[in-house]
Parts: C-alpha cells; structure tokens; sequence
C-alpha cells in the first residue's frame, strides 16, 4: 500500500487521494464519498507516509502502526474512535506498548484509529501480500545460501573460458 497518494487536510475530516498536482495545489478525491475538489496550498495537507508516531526509542512511522492494528485485529476494524478515551487508550498502548504517553494525545490516537477503520473499510491495506513476498524473498536467499559450491564453480568455470 502506498500511502504517499493517501492525504490529510486540516480542517476537512476524512482521507483524500491525490489525484493530480496544480500550480496552486492538489486535485484531491475524498476516500469517503468520491468527491474531487482542489486542496490549495495554504492549507495543511500532509500525506500520511510522512506521519509517524512519537515512541520511547524512536518514531514510528504510521504505516508501521497500521501494519500492528492490521496483525493485532486479524485485518479487521478497530473500536470506534468515538469511544471513551480510556478504552482507546489502553486499545494503543496494547497495540503499541513503547508509545510516548506523554506526547501521543487521545486526539491523535483517535486520528489514527478513525483513519486506520476508514482505510480498513475502504480496502486499502494489502498487507499480507506484502508479508508472503517477504517471505518468498526470504526462502530464496536461503536456497541460494544453501548452494554456495554451485556459485563459486560458475565464475571459475567463466575464467577459465576467457583465459
């Protein structure tokens, strides 16, 4: 999932799509109802790749939060974010143990938890797929780690016919 095309606006709830660049903006499309208008530059948008999550050790980017609420919830929706601020809390912090509670407001984990449903509800994660191609990436180097006589022999075998 690219999440460099998927936008917040300040202002405007909801996600929106980049559709196109403008001299003055973005051609955004909302993820909720498909409407198209022009984002201009004056106003806050932010892409979600961007974002991340203030954590003991480090940031953590957004896509990575996605990827434990999607591993967590077996893919499915999380509570809603309208529920009361001690079930989302303890939600997050079982989900990601090591986030900054002092930094991280309920506001944010909210923000997070309503974008994480709607792009949920809106099948944009494919996270799975990622996971079996890491996976495949994985046995393959294995397979050719495992034949390391077979690698030696060929570029001796290729010097020996030049030479």
């Amino acid at each position: 999932m690219d999440l460099s095309k998927v936008l917040s606006i300040s202002g405007k709830p909801g996600l929106f799509k980049m559709m196109a660049q403008t001299k003055n903006g973005v051609v955004v499309e909302s993820i909720i109802d498909k409407k198209r208008f022009t984002a201009f530059g004056n106003e806050q948008i932010s892409s979600l790749e961007e974002i991340s999550i203030f954590a003991e050790d480090e940031d953590l980017p957004l896509i990575d939060v996605f990827k434990l609420i999607f591993k967590k919830l077996e893919g499915k929706k999380a509570l809603s974010h309208k529920s009361n601020n001690k079930e989302i809390k303890e939600f997050f912090e079982d989900v990601l143990p090591s986030y900054d509670k002092e930094r991280v407001y309920v506001s944010d984990i909210k923000k997070v938890i309503n974008w994480y449903n709607l792009l949920t509800e809106k099948e944009f994660f494919d996270f799975p797929e990622e996971e079996e191609k890491v996976d495949e990436e994985k046995s393959s180097d294995s397979n050719e780690e495992s034949k390391p006589d077979e690698k030696a022999e060929k570029p001796e075998e290729a010097k020996s016919i030049d030479g």
